[in-house]
């Protein structure tokens, strides 16, 4: 019998493992928490994975869990755990992907470098971070925010009173020094449950309001010692948090050239999508190979660059399907990926994937391809 991967989350993450796992001959399930999601090929169950019965349901038919993202909640992961489950990665690990305090103070003790930061619970706690760090300063909510959401750059502490007059008993904001950064950057690693880890080169990623437009792998300039420090980073926090799978560390190279954590993604991630089609062994091939603990897969690149171009918000006309013949035939050698989801502005409806050997002429043909979709 083919080992079952049981996938929590229908979103596109959980779309593109669908082809990997056919081809390793793994048996991919995917619980999605409603009709018609970009994974519903391979979605056996449909339900609320904040519910742990329904969770249970689903895991009782396969062999491994992992995820399409980290909401699941501590106490239906433990629970799992508890029950025999073999979760990758684990609570302990996730722990720190879905609670940006947590995940700084740990990371404090590795040692990893970073921004500064505090817990700020009123107006006179950010104040006071804020006069400390020449009046200026990053507040997140520590859980659940993404693509943008969830964070905003403030000059006085009245600009998030709203959010501290949300805050519960006993709950804080995050806020971190505004870092003067020269560009962002991305480190991947993979890692399986009995210690193989291997790293993928650092890219260059390119936000356009707070979500990612495009990626080069590897990132240009990147050599030496940038590159040392990016990889080491990346296996540092791979080891220990004790994560299992995709590990994606998003990085500041300040003005100053420091290498300082962002932000981590425990699964498949934006700034590897180039892989699919840029490397030897694409994130989606990794991450199951990684979660089901088998051998891991050279992650070096099949050609000198290779370009993302994301695909967001889609056609304000038609769809999506009406605009493949004219990408496909203009730019035969991008790789398009569509998600299955319905045009919205801003939303990521699909991403184009171009290698070569020349970057500016990756670039043209990936952001060409991709503004077909338009």
């Amino acid at each position: 019998m083919a080992l079952r991967v049981g996938v929590i989350g229908g979103g596109q993450l959980a779309r593109m493992m669908i082809a990997p796992a056919v081809e390793l001959g793994l048996e991919l399930r995917v619980l999605a928490e409603d009709e018609g999601m970009s994974a519903q090929l391979a979605a056996t169950a449909v339900g609320d994975y904040r519910d742990l019965e329904v969770v249970r349901a689903f895991v009782a038919d396969v062999d491994v869990v992992t995820f399409d993202h980290e909401h699941v909640p501590q106490e239906v992961l433990r629970a799992l755990v508890d029950d025999g489950v073999a979760v990758h990665p684990g609570p302990d690990a996730l722990q720190f992907a879905q609670d940006k305090l947590v995940m700084r103070a740990r990371l404090a003790e590795l040692g990893v470098p970073q921004p500064d930061w505090a817990p700020v619970r009123d107006a006179a706690e950010l104040q006071v971070f804020l006069d400390a760090h020449g009046g200026a300063g990053v507040v997140k909510t520590p859980r659940g925010g993404y693509d943008g959401k969830g964070v905003r750059v403030v000059r006085s502490a009245d600009e998030a009173q709203d959010w501290l007059g949300g805050l519960a008993e006993g709950e804080a904001l995050l806020v971190e020094e505004l870092v003067s950064f020269a560009r962002e950057l991305a480190q991947q690693v993979a890692r399986r449950p009995s210690g193989e880890i291997v790293a993928y080169p650092v890219v260059e990623t390119v936000q356009r309001d707070g979500v990612c437009a495009e990626v080069i792998a590897p990132a240009p300039a990147a050599a030496g010692r940038l590159v040392e420090v990016a990889e080491g980073i990346g296996r540092s926090i791979a080891e220990g948090l004790g994560v299992t799978g995709m590990l994606a560390v998003e990085l500041f190279e300040t003005d100053d050239e420091r290498i300082l954590v962002n932000e981590l993604a425990m699964r498949p991630h934006n700034s590897g999508h180039w892989s699919q089609d840029g490397a030897v062994t694409g994130q989606f091939e990794q991450h199951l190979r990684a979660v089901a603990d088998l051998p891991l897969g050279d992650p070096s690149p099949r050609a000198p660059w290779s370009v993302m171009v994301n695909i967001l918000g889609g056609p304000s006309e038609g769809t999506m399907g009406d605009r493949f013949a004219a990408a496909m035939s203009e730019h035969p050698s991008a790789k398009i990926h569509t998600y299955g989801k319905a045009p919205r502005p801003g939303r990521k409806v699909g991403h184009v994937n171009v290698s070569g050997d020349d970057l500016d002429d990756a670039v043209y043909t990936a952001r060409a391809a991709a503004a077909h979709f338009d």
